[in-house]
């Protein structure tokens, strides 16, 4: 069931809003709702399901207490691009 709601948003962001829904070929009541149904959703609900070789290898591996991944994975990026 659809109800009806009234919301105060500032006008440059509603005009920005309908401009990107249009592009996308959607509503502006549909790109909320669905964005709403994404902040709402439940944290502990996993869409993803793993397969069996994934599920095996699942805690094969522990990191380092220490390890800062995004540090180590920038200077990765940056010797393979740089």
């Amino acid at each position: 069931m659809n109800t009806k709601l009234t919301l105060t948003i500032d006008q440059s962001v509603i005009e920005k809003a309908k401009k990107y829904a249009k592009e996308k070929e959607r509503s502006l009541s549909d790109l909320i709702e669905n964005y709403l149904k994404a902040l709402t959703k439940d944290s502990t609900q996993n869409d993803i399901e793993l397969t069996p070789i994934v599920k095996s290898l699942k805690g094969s591996f522990s990191a380092p207490k220490n390890i800062d991944y995004k540090k180590d994975l920038a200077n990765r990026l940056s010797e393979k691009y740089l």
